[in-house]
């Protein structure tokens, strides 16, 4: 990176359904780390401005790491049609590919809110050019996240307290079943939209970031 490069960088990202529309943000020096934000569920606005996205990459950005946020197929400029989570898993890998080759040689850690904490955990769980997976929000009452368990990545999951999608009994199971390298965070008074609760969110997240 140099001083010529913008901080702020608007991308066509060439994804397999067409182009994906992504935010790339470098911090004002070299970033330590780079991370790709997925959002929740498209067809309930989700997006890559929905204000948890955006809070977390706010708090990723005090802690100079290099953010991708994008939305995907069929969301804002990005092309395509919602896939139900399938395809999605592809446009992560094509967000990945295209932070890594803007941002090469630091660790990349994948991020993601409800729905895209799904998509985004299961389409990077074997790469191995990610070794963080933080989840908020993950919401283990719509679906398995048995594939998680025994995972060798690290995992950082914050839950609101009352989230209506990830009780936390279910998600304490989950972390156990995932090992030592998961940590939970509670988010107190947060339900799923961790709504009246962002800045509370972010700065559990920017103390949790620190390396």
């Amino acid at each position: 990176m140099t001083g010529k490069v913008p901080r702020i960088v608007s991308l066509d990202i060439a994804g397999p359904a067409g182009v994906l529309e992504g935010i790339l943000r470098l911090p004002t020096h070299e970033p330590r780390r780079a991370a790709v934000l997925c959002h929740p569920h498209p067809l309930h606005q989700g997006s890559m401005h929905s204000p948890v996205v955006f809070r977390c990459a706010r708090a990723m950005h005090r802690r100079d790491i290099a953010t991708l946020r994008f939305n995907f197929r069929g969301v804002g400029r990005s092309s395509g049609a919602h896939d139900d989570g399938r395809g999605e898993k592809e446009d992560v890998r094509a967000a990945l590919a295209a932070l890594c080759e803007r941002v090469p040689h630091v660790p990349v850690a994948l991020a993601g809110y409800s729905f895209g904490c799904r998509v985004g955990f299961e389409a990077v769980r074997d790469d191995p050019r990610v070794d963080w997976l933080i989840g908020i929000g993950i919401p283990v009452a719509l679906g398995s996240f048995g594939f998680l368990q025994g995972i060798e990545k690290r995992v950082l999951l914050v839950q609101g307290e009352h989230d209506e999608y990830g009780p936390l009994p279910a998600v304490e199971r989950l972390v156990r079943q995932m090992g030592s390298r998961a940590t939970l965070t509670v988010v107190p008074g947060a339900d799923h939209l961790f709504q009246g609760e962002l800045a509370k969110l972010e700065e559990i997240l920017y103390a949790a970031l620190e390396e």
